[in-house]
């Protein structure tokens, strides 16, 4: 069996049978792979997710305000920084593993890169092109810990890594606290962060962005498994939060470690 873009089952499972101590081993080829493939990929996504075949994704109103009161002082103080990111993955497009042809991801590229160039205010910055990147704007990239690489091996097994560095790059804005991955595991990881504990700004950042990219280029999302990805684990809002926490006292008894 194959899905509509020519995405196979073996193609779906090859990367988990190639590296056996991976965490979950499938990727997705297509919007259409979790329906071509649904009675295999809905038992990973019931098995990681709790979530059924007959469930329904729960969003929440875009228009919700986060309840994120502010941390005591005392413990925002111990927060260094905080950092959002979703994945996302443009309507109509196949996803990574089945981007066959290099001209699939240019188009992604055109699109993606077409929608930040109208960003302003906060969100305003520049696009770096990974195949084209001078030493210097590489070096600078990876000072500020923003240049994703080649040589994931889980990646490679399902054919993220084609044609690289083709038609991926990179975009912050000038206060880099805004960066958005293009054709990475999904073509669109979107990250918002900045030093401190401030929840609230951070996410509404990355909401405001996500709004402003959609006004050109759709998102893939159906009810059922909420905003579509590669890897079944990042289903539904494809959200991840973290913080750098401080904790000074934590290396002073040496015998633990």
């Amino acid at each position: 069996m194959k899905d509509p873009f020519g995405f196979s089952f073996q193609e779906a499972i090859f990367s988990g049978c190639k590296n056996v101590d991976s965490g979950i081993g499938v990727y997705a080829g297509s919007h259409d792979s979790y329906t071509t493939f649904a009675p295999f990929f809905d038992k990973v996504i019931e098995d990681y997710h709790g979530h059924k075949k007959t469930d329904r994704h729960v969003a929440e109103d875009p228009k919700v305000t986060l309840n994120a009161p502010d941390f005591p002082p005392d413990e925002a103080a111990m927060i260094k920084s905080t950092r959002i990111r979703v994945g996302r993955n443009l309507a109509g497009f196949p996803l990574g593993p089945a981007q066959y042809e290099a001209q699939t991801r240019a188009d992604i590229e055109s699109k993606v890169t077409q929608a930040l160039s109208k960003f302003d205010g906060e969100l305003k910055g520049k696009y770096y092109s990974l195949d084209s990147l001078s030493p210097k704007d590489r070096q600078q990239l990876i000072d500020d810990h923003f240049l994703f690489k080649e040589g994931d091996r889980f990646l490679d097994a399902c054919g993220l890594n084609r044609n690289w560095p083709k038609n991926r790059g990179i975009y912050h804005n000038d206060a880099k606290t805004f960066l958005t991955w293009v054709n990475e595991e999904d073509q669109l990881r979107i990250i918002s962060m900045q030093p401190g504990a401030n929840i609230r700004q951070v996410f509404e950042r990355l909401t405001t962005a996500c709004a402003k990219i959609e006004k050109v280029a759709k998102f893939s999302y159906d009810d059922h498994l909420g905003y579509i990805t590669s890897c079944p684990t990042n289903l539904g809002t494809a959200m991840r939060a973290s913080v750098h926490i401080h904790l000074p006292l934590l290396s002073q008894d040496k015998a633990k470690f």
